[in-house]
């Protein structure tokens, strides 16, 4: 196998590994009392496609639904190996940092807490950003083409999941939210 490839699935092993925490607390989520949670697609639809472009990924690592590995392409799989590696670490942080306020739904619980710090203190959407950016960076790494596809499809659901997110928040923080929102960006640093 090639070692682009095994470092990819060596990743994956070790970010799944840290991020069971976060999938328990998003299970315990479904189940404990909510203020409010939107009845909306973007609560399972981004989840699903986020697994369809982790299979993807999978049988890109194998070598299917990739282009040909060529001398010419290694310095591309380079910078995108070393991009998915960052950016999959930075999400993994993300979900750390969010706690058990952290879910796989759209939602604000009894005991939610607006959380302005770690990756939340430059931007208030870091994991979805760096599940479009780490998607990008295996595409290139792996020449996956339909891993690039799918990383394509995320950005406009990811951005509409994000505002989402940013109303629920102002909704039920006013006050603290909107002296964040001045402080971070919606999802670039400095930037909405």
């Amino acid at each position: 196998m090639d070692p682009v490839n095994i470092i990819i699935l060596l990743n994956i092993v070790g970010t799944f590994g840290a991020n069971v925490t976060g999938a328990k607390r998003g299970l315990k989520s479904t189940l404990s009392e909510v203020k409010e949670k939107p009845n909306t697609f973007l609560q399972k639809f981004p989840p699903v496609l986020s697994m369809l472009s982790l299979v993807a990924l999978i049988l890109a690592v194998f070598q299917i639904g990739t282009l040909e590995y060529l001398e010419e392409y290694n310095t591309i799989r380079y910078i995108g190996l070393a991009v998915y590696l960052v950016f999959s670490w930075i999400q993994v942080w993300s979900f750390k940092t969010l706690g058990d306020n952290y879910s796989q739904e759209i939602m604000i619980k009894k005991k939610h807490e607006l959380v302005t710090k770690g990756p939340f203190k430059i931007i208030r959407h870091p994991q979805y950003l760096c599940q479009i950016i780490l998607d990008i960076g295996a595409a290139a790494a792996t020449l996956g083409f339909i891993v690039g596809g799918f990383a394509l499809i995320e950005i406009p659901i990811y951005l509409m999941r994000a505002s989402m997110e940013d109303k629920l928040l102002a909704k039920h923080f006013p006050e603290r939210f909107s002296e964040y929102k001045k402080k971070s960006g919606f999802m670039l640093p400095f930037i909405g």
